[in-house]
């Protein structure tokens, strides 16, 4: 007979679970007879112990049959995801995912909330009045089929054991595990009904996981997994040391992605997402060559049609579209503060994560899983790596409204920022390396 401190004893002690014992496990998240501090107390022995690439294609087979495989097959066309392993600013979901439909990709993301120091797609887009993010399956299908793309949230029966680990790993700590980042992620992936995916692996200080051999082990392991599924996959590795773009939040986070939808964002932030982008257009076929599909990218933000496929999401999805042309009637913060420099100089660091928690403490994230998201409040980034400033110059805008953890969120993020003399060359979002699993 199987026990939970059986197979939580056994991995504590470094030893290899069967498939079995991880299949009891996950399935006695349904059957209510393994309990949340027990999962908790196996978590941990995960990110002490490990999983050998057996464990970790058993927990991901294990948390995508605890739901529905869902069938897209009546859909025409190809069906190609993206997902990030998640970083400071990083909206580029909101972006690509238009992008990729208005150049005939069909687009169903299932999106997470916010994680640790890093937001949620899911928070940035409820953001936008009305619009709803927890709809069943057949709305998940007639949104992808009328509007070309859909972006929600977890519904009780894609993987419904990831959605109980999830929370679990933002309250416990127990985030940064290759093995359980990777199942978690492509459990979900793979239940959506996609054809293919892409995946964007952030390294760097602002990233879950801040080394490059760590980032790189990440995104084999989910190559690896991809293949095993019959799936293509195709991961980039990207640097996130300081935040994308300059909006830090949720509301300030739509209004920067309708600018990059306009061809007018910052340049690291269109830089990505054109070529996320590009990828998935590439894997779905559409295009011969990275360029090919990039220039067929770039059309849709230069002839409106990526800013019109944004459009009708919201519409679809419930919420307001006149916020695309009038991104006011966004949630509004009651007091902006502008943070200003101590010193002239040129700016030669600004650490991502702690302008993440700061964001988290003013209440654009979570501390807890219960945790209310404010929408309005956030960090708007005047000057950002190789900026000069000068004395009394605003290196951001602050917006909040509960003040109580203002002071320490101000000084978490004027500690980000580490100004020298000299100037230094302005960065480049650097793609690090790509890894590709194409199952033919």
């Amino acid at each position: 007979m199987t026990r939970a401190v059986d197979v939580i004893r056994k991995k504590r002690d470094g030893e290899t679970l069967s498939a079995a014992e991880i299949d009891w496990m996950v399935e006695g998240i349904a059957r209510g007879d393994v309990a949340d501090y027990q999962w908790s107390a196996l978590l941990m022995a995960i990110v002490w112990r490990g999983m050998d690439r057996g464990e970790t294609s058993a927990l991901t087979n294990a948390m995508m049959r605890s739901g529905v495989v869902v069938d897209l097959s009546s859909i025409p066309g190809p069906k190609i995801d993206k997902h990030s392993t998640g970083g400071v600013g990083d909206k580029t979901s909101l972006i690509l995912a238009p992008i990729a439909a208005a150049a005939g990709v069909m687009v169903p993301m299932v999106s997470g909330r916010g994680l640790g120091h890093t937001g949620g797609t899911l928070d940035k887009l409820q953001s936008i009045p009305g619009l709803q993010v927890d709809v069943d399956l057949e709305r998940y299908k007639a949104i992808l089929r009328e509007a070309g793309l859909v972006l929600i949230g977890q519904t009780a029966e894609i993987a419904p054991a990831d959605k109980f680990l999830y929370a679990l790993r933002d309250a416990t700590s127990t985030v940064e595990s290759i093995p359980l980042l990777a199942s978690s992620i492509m459990s979900k992936k793979l239940a959506e009904g996609i054809d293919g995916l892409v995946l964007d692996v952030k390294t760097g200080g602002g990233a879950f996981l801040a080394d490059l051999e760590d980032s790189r082990r990440l995104a084999e392991t989910m190559c690896d997994i991809g293949h095993a599924m019959g799936k293509k996959v195709v991961a980039l590795i990207t640097r996130m040391d300081q935040p994308l773009g300059r909006a830090v939040g949720n509301a300030v986070e739509i209004v920067e992605s309708l600018a990059c939808l306009r061809g007018e964002g910052p340049d690291d932030l269109m830089e990505v997402s054109l070529l996320l982008a590009a990828e998935m257009v590439l894997l779905a076929g559409l295009a011969g060559t990275i360029d090919e599909a990039r220039a067929a990218c770039a059309r849709t933000i230069d002839d409106g049609s990526a800013l019109e496929r944004f459009r009708r999401l919201i519409a679809a999805q419930g919420g307001d579209p006149r916020v695309v042309d009038d991104p006011s009637l966004l949630p509004q913060a009651r007091r902006a503060i502008e943070l200003e420099s101590k010193r002239a100089g040129f700016v030669h660091a600004l650490a991502a994560r702690p302008i993440g928690v700061a964001t988290m403490l003013l209440g654009a994230g979570r501390a807890r899983v219960d945790s209310t998201i404010d929408p309005a409040v956030g960090v708007i980034l005047h000057k950002k790596l190789g900026d000069r400033v000068e004395v009394g110059e605003s290196l951001c805008t602050v917006l909040v409204n509960d003040e109580r953890a203002l002071p320490e969120a101000l000084t978490m993020i004027e500690d980000a920022y580490r100004m020298a003399d000299e100037p230094m060359d302005g960065p480049t979002l650097v793609v690090v390396e790509r890894l590709e699993a194409d199952f033919t």
